[in-house]
């Protein structure tokens, strides 16, 4: 389940903005806008609203990053939930999509045919693949892509802990470009933003650092900073190797010193945090590794060329998920 309100049903208002996916980075942007005032709400599988035109709300915590060496005050907030039948999803105006970059096609389906015509979709996760799968369902309406490197952690169901700032980057992927107005919107509410006009290298970018970190972490069951140690030196250089090379078959010119400078840099910058698919082997969850490791082994064979470092990330996160699964 995406989300689901928790408290007292009130009249159904207008919400510019919805976020479908109310995990970690979902709940952070959802902040990040209601604190600027932008009407902003969570779209639920389900909601405890017995009318299609559903506005519950759902109370929720933001813990920031401490200002000082003492921690910083948390903050409640609640904001409109609207499930998957509420009339009021005609009236939303851009829909950002934080869900698992698996679970994109899956949970903006359902809503296509409900949204207004004139709704921009966005796409917000790791990994890279679903926009190819997406672009041919949205009957006309706008996408724009992002990659965002703020850390947050998730405390609770309804509560995550800011846990780093990084830079957050938007641009335009396919159909009609997203509304000026809503452009400022997101670049004036989420800190260290900006619009790139050509986003498909970015996010090639931070296909590398996760490609690069994420299933080592999580094969190795390591916080990010032990891969600064001279045993992953090799297949670190193998892993983005392969994905210059694939990156520039399809028409993205990488630099390769400037990308394996950015790994290292986030390996010390992050080094006591645990990736997202460490985590989600740990918790048993399943993993974006087929959007990561696996995107590039894709574009790799649809080249014709080889990608063997990826490939064997790909097959031994796979195998270690499914025993983790089943334990």
């Amino acid at each position: 389940m995406f989300g689901q309100g928790a408290s007292s049903t009130v009249e159904p208002q207008v919400t510019d903005i919805a976020i479908l996916g109310a995990g970690a980075v979902g709940q952070l942007v959802c902040h990040q806008l209601h604190s600027a005032g932008f009407a902003v709400g969570l779209i639920a599988r389900e909601t405890s609203a017995s009318t299609s035109e559903a506005t519950d709300w759902q109370d929720l915590v933001f813990c920031p990053l401490p200002s000082t060496d003492a921690d910083t005050d948390s903050v409640s907030y609640r904001v409109p939930t609207f499930n998957l039948d509420s009339t009021s999803l005609q009236q939303i105006r851009l829909l950002i999509v934080c869900v698992k970059a698996y679970q994109v096609i899956d949970a903006i389906s359902p809503l296509l045919d409900k949204l207004s015509p004139q709704c921009h979709i966005l796409l917000l996760h790791n990994g890279m693949g679903p926009h190819l799968a997406l672009a041919p369902k949205l009957q006309g309406r706008g996408l724009s892509l992002g990659t965002t490197s703020q850390g947050v952690l998730r405390q609770s169901r309804w509560q995550v802990k800011q846990t780093g700032q990084g830079l957050t980057q938007f641009g335009h992927f396919t159909g009609p470009t997203l509304p000026q107005s809503l452009r400022d919107d997101l670049l004036n509410a989420i800190p260290n933003s900006e619009w790139v006009e050509t986003i498909i290298p970015s996010l090639w970018q931070k296909l590398a650092v996760n490609a690069a970190i994420n299933p080592l972490t999580a094969l190795h069951q390591c916080p990010n900073g032990t891969l600064a140690q001279a045993e992953f030196t090799q297949t670190i250089a193998s892993i983005l190797d392969e994905l210059v090379e694939v990156a520039a078959q399809d028409g993205i010119a990488l630099d390769r010193q400037m990308l394996e400078e950015r790994v290292y840099r986030v390996i010390e910058l992050t080094a006591a945090n645990f990736s997202s698919m460490h985590q989600d082997v740990a918790h048993h969850r399943p993993t974006e590794i087929e959007q990561i490791s696996g995107y590039i082994c894709d574009r790799a064979n649809a080249h014709g060329l080889s990608a063997a470092t990826n490939a064997q990330m790909c097959q031994a996160i796979k195998q270690l998920s499914a025993i983790t699964q089943q334990a």
